[in-house]
């Protein structure tokens, strides 16, 4: 992630929660904040009712992987957080890319693309 470092501490999960802007579809819910910074931190959570850890890991990787090959249309200086919902627990990559990507649109942080994640 070229333009982007990750949400880490319990603390600013808690700011984006409270001051951030949410929107969901079925697999994904994403909250977004302005940060004032040149990067966007991007938080993933994913959380034990989706699965045992093996399909935790496995949903937070297809998200990571999904953010990081469509990061050069993110807007930048954003603080982003997107948890997993339990319907995530099946999915294979391109379902979880087009929930990111259509979230992405219904927030108006994606550039050069549609909400529906289409070039």
């Amino acid at each position: 992630m070229n333009f982007s470092e990750s949400l880490k501490s319990n603390q600013d999960f808690r700011r984006v929660y409270a001051n951030g802007k949410s929107y969901a579809n079925r697999y994904l819910v994403m909250y977004v904040m302005e940060n004032h910074t040149e990067q966007n931190r991007v938080g993933i959570s994913v959380s034990k009712k989706v699965g045992n850890s093996v399909v935790r890991h496995r949903i937070t990787r297809l998200i990571r992987e999904s953010y990081r090959l469509n990061e050069l249309h993110f807007s930048r200086g954003l603080d982003i957080v997107v948890i997993a919902r339990v319907t995530a627990k099946g999915t294979v990559y391109k379902d979880i890319e087009s929930a990111l990507m259509h979230l992405a649109g219904i927030h108006k942080i994606v550039k050069n693309r549609d909400c529906d994640g289409n070039s």
